[in-house]
């Protein structure tokens, strides 16, 4: 570089001051070796940035210009230094997120909205993953940290439960079902059901709750977002079980959610790299998440 950053500070410092002996004391350094960065700026350069008179140094024309130029260029280092010191404190930089969709919109919705108010410095990148992609997003560093809502199994994956939940029904309101305080597999057989597609988590889930209840499940229509389920259910296509993360999230004032009898069991999971060094804003908002 024919004009380096220590040329930039020291020749900033110069026009502050309007001397060297005021640069001296700004930048901490001897007047003789200002002096000489200041002529051997003006030898590499090829320019006369200053004339001195009775002692004083008066820039030129020349050296009007390139301050403006090196004080945008300086205000940019100091903010670039200030971001620096705000990730050595934690205070600044970006988060991203993959979750599945069922946790989206409540637990990790206010988990969020906490971590953005604690660190409003921090950006956070915010996506939905389902299950069977989660793992690529991890482990290819695409995001810092996962949240599923089931666990993984991967051997390249640290995954750790930090809430426990579980399936419920889902009718219309008024519907026969809705008088019963508890839902029981066998009472569902005998309705036309929405459920996952097999192929899925979910689904399989289920499936394993009805065959282990010796229930034969009436599908009518297999679904592989829970809250087209509900959308259906809404419009009386039939009656669905679903995770209670997705209820709790959203407004359905037409349905009535209603516990099962049997437990089928969901615990929602925080995912990372066996790789990973540790992000410090990852554990931030893990420590919120369990707060949630």
């Amino acid at each position: 570089m024919r004009f380096s950053l220590r040329q930039m500070e020291v020749f900033r410092a110069v026009m502050l001051t309007g001397s060297i002996k005021g640069a001296s004391k700004l930048l901490f350094t001897s007047q003789p070796a200002l002096s000489r960065i200041v002529a051997h700026t003006e030898n590499t350069l090829g320019l006369a940035l200053f004339r001195r008179l009775k002692g004083k140094l008066v820039p030129t024309v020349e050296a009007e210009a390139l301050y403006r130029e090196v004080n945008h260029c300086y205000e940019h280092v100091l903010r670039i230094d200030e971001f620096a010191r705000g990730l050595v404190s934690g205070q600044s930089g970006t988060l991203n997120l993959a979750c599945s969709p069922a946790l989206s919109r409540g637990v990790v919705a206010a988990t969020i909205t906490a971590f953005v108010r604690e660190y409003p410095n921090i950006q956070v990148n915010f996506v939905q993953t389902l299950l069977n992609g989660m793992a690529q997003e991890v482990l290819s560093k695409k995001v810092d940290l996962g949240i599923s809502v089931l666990p993984l199994e991967h051997p390249n994956l640290r995954v750790e439960t930090f809430l426990e939940g579980r399936m419920v029904c889902v009718v219309p309101r008024g519907h026969a079902l809705a008088r019963k305080r508890r839902v029981s597999l066998a009472d569902l057989g005998g309705h036309p059901l929405i459920a996952h597609h097999p192929n899925i988590p979910f689904g399989q889930l289920v499936a394993s709750a009805f065959d282990k209840a010796g229930v034969v499940m009436r599908v009518s229509v297999h679904i592989h977002q829970t809250d087209m389920a509900c959308s259906l259910v809404r419009a009386g296509a039939g009656v669905a079980v679903v995770d209670e993360f997705t209820m709790a999230g959203m407004a359905w004032p037409d349905v009535q959610v209603l516990p099962l009898a049997e437990d089928i069991l969901l615990y929602p999971s925080v995912v990372r790299s066996v790789f990973d060094t540790g992000s410090s804003h990852a554990d931030k908002f893990i420590e919120l998440l369990r707060k949630a």
